[in-house]
């Protein structure tokens, strides 16, 4: 079984950076789809960025144009840059990989086969 481990959350000021990174034990991910989900307090988790087998991203409206997702084969390693970062980004961030793509039409699915981080926090101060 797969194992995801997040690390890179902390807290940040507005309009500031943060990387996440997601190293999984047991697998290469190149031929994994990946992404990010988050998790508000009182919301629902939301899917928000995603990586297909083939390179392809895809993102939530939310955060295109501020968070980019990129598979490193060599290290092994999934990253989110997140940048300008606002308060309505403060959420769990977890770390996904399936079979194949997450995305399915606008939509985010992960299959019952899927893997799941435990998580890291990310918190935003104005």
């Amino acid at each position: 079984a797969v194992t995801l481990v997040e690390s890179g959350g902390g807290s940040v000021q507005a309009g500031g950076s943060l990387r996440l990174s997601c190293v999984p034990s047991g697998g290469r991910i190149g031929s994994w789809g990946m992404g990010w989900f988050r998790q508000a307090p009182g919301k629902e988790r939301e899917g928000i960025a995603a990586i297909d087998p083939d390179g392809t991203t895809s993102y939530a409206s939310s955060v295109k144009g501020r968070f980019t997702i990129s598979k490193d084969h060599d290290k092994n390693t999934l990253y989110l840059q997140m940048n300008n970062l606002k308060p309505d980004d403060t959420a769990v961030y977890y770390c996904v990989a399936d079979r194949d793509t997450i995305r399915l039409g606008d939509g985010w699915y992960v299959s019952d086969s899927g893997a799941w981080g435990q998580g890291t926090q990310v918190t935003v101060s104005s």
